[in-house]
């Protein structure tokens, strides 16, 4: 099981990017898919959550700037960040929650600059 996250950079504060998150391995079970930061010092937060039916919900933080979603055939999970702050600088992660465990990505930097 392999969950390749990629899409991070260096960008200026009201910019935007596109995570992706390429799922090689998991075909069945899936319970949900999320996206995860952590911030140097910080604690890893959740960002957002998408689940097979199609349900999303976002942490406050997220909300009306970030937006997840899937593309089944290319098996990808993908959040696209727009408006971005000094704040959103992580490391970003996306998980697969399935019936058989956890799955992480190894992350991908984002840093907005001021």
């Amino acid at each position: 099981v392999q969950l390749q996250a990629s899409g991070g950079g260096l960008v200026q504060a009201g910019g935007s990017l596109r995570l992706s998150c390429e799922n090689s391995g998991i075909k069945t079970g899936i319970k949900a898919m999320r996206w995860y930061r952590q911030a140097p010092g910080k604690e890893r937060e959740w960002v957002a959550i998408i689940i097979p039916n199609g349900s999303i919900s976002y942490a406050d933080s997220a909300k009306g700037r970030f937006s997840i979603s899937r593309d089944r055939a290319k098996k990808t999970l993908y959040l696209q960040m727009n408006s971005l702050e000094p704040e959103d600088t992580a490391v970003y992660y996306c998980n697969y929650e399935t019936v058989y465990g956890s799955y992480w990505g190894q992350g991908t930097q984002v840093t907005v600059s001021s």
